[in-house]
């Protein structure tokens, strides 16, 4: 990235002549593109462990922004997103460069699987990130792509949704500093669900935050959202959001819009007290603002019979509700985001 001062955003601003981009395999010189990998491991037969990577690399200089996707398996959210952007933005148009990482866990994405499979001692990723360079499976992976996220990367978007478990409306995680609000408000319309991680914990947005960089955690799309007309919605609303920020930033030539709603918040985890059939309320909504209490959610058995009622615990909105209606004691059931304020 070209030498100069840093901005709000905490990336520095450009100077001079676009360099060349490397991020393990893919090297791209000033107004290319360049896929590749970044290495990992071998397996016991033979394959190679690498995780994919694209790099836009802009005709002009700019910041970097690194997009990452399936650091979760189930969530291929994040993959079609970065499938629409590699299509989409052009280098001869980008001030700055586009890092695209479709998937960081690879064999959890090929089995489908929130964790790797092959990996029991640290299955989840996004609880381990940056993992360690001798350390399990999954952690070795992650340490691999911390690595170059470290170096290159101004700031970070993570992608992630329900998976198989949920489906999860636009919301998203920033650290309360001025320059992951501003990346979060960036995302533009429909983004004004954004919830406070002060002191984020493994997973990149604490790695980030480690370099004194910027990034930030979205979700969108889950189990309930994958039949094609809504997948290909859930791809297209995340595409649009990272031209958004693009222009935000003046990477990209336009002009950025913003959501006119934007809250302050805390989720909360909503369990089910019951087992049984779990039904949303008649007319409840995404991202809709509830009072404390107000009827989230019935759980019945299997006459029909009322066994539980899920209220909002504050005043707020759910974001995330539980895919499958047949529910245990103690299972997720929802998101809850206990709204605190507007964001001016």
């Amino acid at each position: 990235m070209a030498a100069g001062a840093k901005d709000k955003a905490g990336a520095k601003a450009p100077a001079g002549k676009a360099k060349t981009v490397q991020v393990g395999t893919a090297k791209a010189a000033p107004g290319k593109v360049a896929r590749g990998a970044i290495p990992v491991m071998t397996l016991a037969g033979g394959s190679p462990v690498e995780i994919p990577v694209a790099v836009i690399n802009g005709a002009k200089p700019g910041p970097v922004l690194w997009i990452d996707g399936a650091i979760h398996g189930d969530e291929p959210e994040g993959p079609l997103c970065c499938q629409l952007l590699l299509r989409e933005v052009k280098p001869e148009d980008l001030s700055g460069t586009l890092v695209l990482v479709p998937v960081i866990n690879v064999p959890a994405y090929e089995a489908a699987s929130r964790g790797n499979p092959l990996d029991t001692f640290s299955h989840d990723m996004n609880r381990i990130y940056p993992g360690r360079e001798n350390g399990y499976f999954s952690e070795r992976i992650a340490w691999a792509h911390s690595q170059w996220m470290r170096k290159v990367a101004d700031m970070e978007i993570s992608i992630h949704s329900g998976g198989a478990h949920s489906y999860l409306a636009e919301a998203m995680f920033v650290d309360e500093r001025p320059e992951s609000v501003e990346l979060g408000t960036a995302m533009g319309p429909g983004w004004g669900c954004i919830m406070s991680s002060p002191n984020p914990k493994g997973n990149p947005m604490a790695v980030m935050a480690e370099e004194g960089k910027v990034g930030i955690t979205v979700e969108l799309g889950g189990r309930s959202a994958t039949s094609p007309k809504a997948f290909a919605k859930v791809g297209r609303t995340l595409a649009d959001a990272i031209l958004n920020v693009l222009r935000h930033y003046k990477m990209l030539p336009g002009k950025a819009k913003y959501d006119k709603n934007r809250t302050k918040g805390s989720q909360e985890a909503l369990l089910a007290p019951a087992s049984g059939l779990f039904l949303p309320e008649p007319g409840v909504e995404f991202l809709t603002p509830m009072k404390k209490d107000d009827v989230i959610a019935r759980i019945f058995n299997l006459f029909g019979d009322e066994l539980a009622v899920l209220r909002a615990p504050a005043d707020g909105m759910f974001f995330g509700l539980r895919a499958l209606p047949n529910v245990t004691t103690g299972d997720w059931c929802c998101f809850f985001n206990k709204v605190q304020g507007r964001r001016t």
